[in-house]
């Protein structure tokens, strides 16, 4: 091994490099988006407040305990074998054949949208209790207070979470070579066999994924800055009362000198 032979191999191999990592980021972004409104969808549901009796309570006990048996095993089981299951089991057990890509992206969605919906459903919780009585208070019911009041809140709070949940799709894509999706990895581990080297070519695909987890990192966190905004500021009423107690001060001192 040297570091000729690993420029050789990046040189002569590079586009089929890059549309392995095209085709990792592609799934990452679309699995996170999809799976960040499951996640919002299911934590909204998961935090409607029970009715005393009736129907309703009925439904919303029901339709919680068919979302825990879902994030339950999404998040009980690895993504390897859930790929498994959905583009193999399908297909052998009711004949559905999927296509390699739609079934990548459905699989990193509903495993992302289970972690999600728990990562929501905790930011929901994490709001004080004030806003929601406040919002009642006001006339909204659920939803309004949901979209207008703890939502915005709450997409703030869970951004850093969010954004590590991106990341580690980044990362586990590489088990979707296991259904034959010319992701990274799998572009990697073809490389590898056509050349009988196996070093050079993980090497280079380790150096691949960490530049795209760090540039992913630092967008976002370069994001929540942004949402932050700036670290000191006077509001525009202190501003005009600072201003004004400057110009009395000013006065007071001129008029002290004239006695």
């Amino acid at each position: 091994m040297s570091f000729n032979t690993i420029v050789n191999i990046f040189m002569k191999d590079w586009p089929m490099f890059l549309r392995g990592a095209g085709m990792t980021i592609l799934i990452s972004i679309i699995g996170t988006i999809i799976g960040l409104i499951i996640g919002l969808i299911i934590g909204i549901v998961r935090t409607i407040p029970l009715p005393n009796k009736g129907i309703k309570k009925t439904i919303l006990i029901v339709v919680n305990k068919i979302l825990s048996v879902y994030i339950e095993f999404f998040r009980g089981t690895p993504m390897i074998v859930q790929a498994m299951v959905i583009f193999y089991g399908t297909a052998q057990a009711f004949g559905i054949q999927m296509n390699r890509v739609f079934a990548a992206l459905l699989i990193v969605s509903i495993n992302t949208g289970a972690y999600m919906s728990e990562i929501v459903r905790g930011g929901i919780v994490s709001i004080d209790k004030g806003q929601f009585e406040a919002a009642q208070a006001i006339g909204m019911n659920h939803t309004q207070t949901m979209m207008n009041i703890i939502l915005p809140q709450v997409m703030r709070n869970i951004l850093p979470a969010t954004g590590n949940e991106f990341v580690i799709n980044v990362k586990d894509t590489s088990v979707l070579n296991v259904i034959s999706v010319t992701e990274l990895f799998f572009q990697t581990k073809s490389i590898a066999g056509a050349t009988f080297k196996f070093f050079e070519p993980y090497f280079i695909a380790s150096v691949i994924y960490l530049i795209m987890t760090i540039s992913i990192t630092r967008i976002l966190r370069y994001i929540e800055r942004k949402m932050d905004g700036p670290a000191n500021f006077i509001m525009a009423g202190n501003h005009m009362q600072v201003q004004s107690s400057e110009s009395i001060a000013c006065k007071n001192h001129e008029n002290n000198r004239k006695l």
